[in-house]
């Protein structure tokens, strides 16, 4: 997968996943905001979509293809064990930073493996996949930013998801902002705040 590693002072290693149309450029200024001292791991979607990156396929808007989601949720997860032994960080110690599209395969992990991240800041993500087992995620932390207003990713989708997640047993903290489906300073900041708090 096409990607940015960059070597920290630290065990942690945050994997920064873009959203629609994004690159392993965008979310880096993130990275330096929450833990400028973790290594980092950013990556690119091997999906296109009119042009645009993109991590798996969907349907339409908000409609994933589940079949294209579970192969790059593996795809990713293969990724992550080699770029570890390669890069030679810790496996056990990565923490993904996902927006949109990016969360949403960042929520497939916490979905599909266990142990696959050590904590997760999602923002803006949706349900990756509806009626299936998850795996115990028990004391793994997870923060999900949301807007009230978020014409792509309604409050009750970033309800079910919180649910979800605290039902395998994760510790989740959710943070609401009044805008819609863009990143705002604000969550980032509370990103911040609850990583420091957290991990």
């Amino acid at each position: 997968m096409q990607h940015i590693f960059q070597k920290g002072t630290t065990d942690t290693t945050l994997l920064l996943l873009h959203g629609t149309g994004g690159t392993e450029e965008d979310l880096l200024p993130l990275a330096e905001m929450i833990s400028p001292s973790a290594n980092v791991l950013s990556v690119r979607g091997n999906v296109l979509e009119n042009g645009m990156p993109r991590f798996f396929r969907r349907m339409a808007e908000g409609i994933f293809d589940i079949e294209d989601l579970v192969f790059r949720t593996k795809e990713l997860q293969e990724f992550l064990d080699e770029a570890a032994r390669n890069y030679k960080f810790d496996r056990s110690k990565v923490i993904a930073i996902g927006y949109s599209n990016g969360a949403n395969l960042a929520g497939s992990l916490l979905f599909h493996y266990k142990n696959a991240l050590q904590a997760a800041i999602l923002f803006h993500p949706m349900v990756p996949r509806r009626g299936v087992a998850l795996p115990s995620l028990t004391e793994i932390p997870v923060f999900i930013g949301a807007g009230n207003n978020d014409p792509i990713c309604p409050p009750q989708e970033t309800n079910d998801l919180a649910a979800l997640l605290q039902d395998a047993g994760a510790d989740v903290q959710l943070y609401w902002h009044s805008f819609g489906h863009q990143l705002t300073r604000d969550e980032v900041a509370a990103a911040k705040t609850w990583f420091e708090e957290k991990l």
